[in-house]
């Protein structure tokens, strides 16, 4: 991925006439990097409940309303508490604990109008990836060490569906490994969080599968900041 920060596009300003104003230029590499994210999710109010809910959504429905009444909304904060409780009922999954980053990282990720909260439909598509993520890493973490060896990434991260250049996993290990170059938990889910965001975001601008987006300096900021 290329960035050119030098662009310029043109903007009405506050007299009516034509500023220029900084624009960030995202073009993809020519080697593929592939992952295909799941549709984003459409935002329901909590009183159209599917007939269709296994017991385990309903549950997660039944603590929302408990914690966000009809808003169907929770922080961060709430979210770690949700997560947290559901992960220890699963046994393979009791030893793996999520920390007020990650959910921070979940919240900042699928919210869209900057509320600091997220709706019970964002919160289904994150459990979900979190499901298959939790697997992944129980799979792929050696000797029941939790870790992931830094050798072993590429096959963790492709097994998630993310196809990246060398490049690209040299740069996760330098930010996500610890000393010895391995992926504790916590850094293998933020790592992927970061990935499913930024791909996301990604495809949400751009247009015609040009590999190649056009936003404004502010635009760029707010995104990279938050998600």
């Amino acid at each position: 991925m290329f960035l050119f920060p030098s662009e310029e596009r043109k903007k009405p300003g506050r007299s009516g006439r034509t500023a220029k104003a900084k624009t960030v230029k995202v073009v993809g590499d020519k080697v593929p990097v592939l992952y295909r994210p799941e549709p984003p999710p459409p935002k329901f109010h909590f009183s159209k409940i599917k007939a269709s809910e296994n017991e385990e959504t309903h549950q997660f429905r039944k603590q929302f309303v408990k914690l966000s009444g009809d808003k169907m909304e929770v922080s961060a904060f709430e979210l770690l508490e949700i997560l947290n409780k559901a992960v220890k009922r699963r046994l393979d999954f009791r030893s793996m604990e999520l920390g007020l980053h990650n959910c921070r990282m979940m919240v900042a990720s699928m919210d869209s109008d900057a509320t600091g909260k997220i709706g019970f439909e964002e919160f289904k598509y994150l459990w979900n990836n979190l499901k298959k993520w939790l697997v992944i890493f129980k799979d792929r973490s050696r000797d029941r060490t939790q870790i992931i060896r830094g050798q072993d990434l590429p096959k963790a991260l492709g097994t998630a569906g993310f196809q990246l250049r060398q490049e690209l996993y040299d740069v996760i290990i330098n930010r996500y490994a610890n000393e010895d170059g391995n992926l504790e938990f916590e850094s293998f889910i933020s790592c992927l969080l970061r990935l499913d965001a930024m791909f996301r975001a990604f495809k949400s601008l751009e247009k015609d599968d040009r590999e190649e987006i056009n936003v404004y300096l502010h635009e760029w900021l707010q995104l990279t900041m938050y998600t």
